[in-house]
């Protein structure tokens, strides 16, 4: 039986369109310390692979990063996003299957090649991160298993470091109107994720890991510094929590059979998910500055609620 799901949904009126601000859903995430050159080809083809998994769903447009314009994934529009994804020296993507409003639909990349020497000197943790939104709808249509498979095998060909599946917040776009809301469901349902602007996590995050979700998955350095799979599983007693071995230095921690967003003002805390924290507390990532509305303190606050 799949845990109900909170509904969190800002919208606004634009001249009769229902625009929809802010949505509850799914993040797929990978983030991996290798250059883009290295992994592009790879990263190409999870993205059709993910395409393929959420039909008869479609995307629309994508962003373009060098206008701010949002042209149509036709033909041409796919042979462009194509072409900058490859290229050596970076790979930039934001693709959604509605321009204009989160659906629960949506990838991202952000990816540096090595031919910037002073980038890199800039921003020696430098990143390559990937994002997959699914709609919480998938959870009752196709169930939280097909997930789980589809998040593995998203990964399958990437040589990652770290990455995370589970519920998540899409914000379309971060205005004050909606910050009263992400204030109030991320302080009382901590599992929900919130990522704004990947590309700056992309730059800092480097081998650190990011909170706990449903599922999290863990590789070098971080796994070996465990003690591997094994050396991982003897820390954890939950009788929820499953570690599965994916290769030699690899690993995927689920956090029971489905997603939960917990639920603090009824008591529900998610001590699976706190007591991974716990384990894992010395590699997480701490976000520098403000974030969105939210002040440092509270991203702080944020970042550290399974703690």
């Amino acid at each position: 039986m799949v845990t109900q799901v909170p509904r969190v949904r800002e919208t606004l009126d634009i001249e009769g369109n229902n625009v929809v601000l802010l949505r509850e859903g799914l993040s797929i995430a990978y983030y991996v310390r290798a250059p883009h050159e290295e992994i592009a080809s790879a990263v190409w083809r999870a993205f059709e692979r993910y395409r393929k998994a959420i039909e008869p769903r479609v995307f629309d447009a994508y962003l373009d990063v060098y206008t701010g314009d949002s042209p149509q994934l036709d033909a041409e529009g796919e042979a462009v996003l194509r072409a900058r994804m490859l290229r050596p020296a970076s790979g930039i993507a934001e693709v959604h299957e509605l321009y204009h409003s989160a659906t629960g639909i949506c990838f991202k990349y952000e990816g540096r090649g090595t031919t910037a020497p002073n980038f890199h000197d800039t921003y020696p943790e430098n990143t390559c991160c990937l994002e997959f939104r699914l709609p919480t709808e998938f959870l009752d249509e196709r169930g939280p298993e097909w997930i789980r498979a589809l998040a593995i095998d998203l990964g399958r060909e990437l040589p990652w470091n770290s990455g995370h599946a589970g519920l998540s917040l899409e914000v379309h776009a971060w205005t004050q109107a909606i910050t009263p809301r992400l204030r109030e469901v991320t302080r009382r349902h901590p599992g929900f994720d919130l990522v704004h602007r990947l590309n700056r996590l992309a730059l800092y995050l480097g081998t650190k890991l990011r909170p706990p979700a449903w599922l999290t998955f863990l590789g070098p350095p971080v796994l070996n510094e465990l003690g591997g799979a094994e050396g991982l599983r003897s820390r954890l007693h939950s009788p929820s929590t499953q570690v599965e071995s994916l290769s030699p230095d690899r690993a995927v921690v689920s956090l029971g059979p489905a997603p939960e967003a917990g639920d603090l003002e009824a008591g529900d805390t998610l001590p699976a998910y706190r007591e991974l924290a716990r384990v894992l507390e010395p590699w997480l990532y701490t976000h520098k500055g403000e974030w969105g509305d939210f002040t440092e303190a509270e991203v702080r606050q944020w970042e550290r609620r399974f703690l």
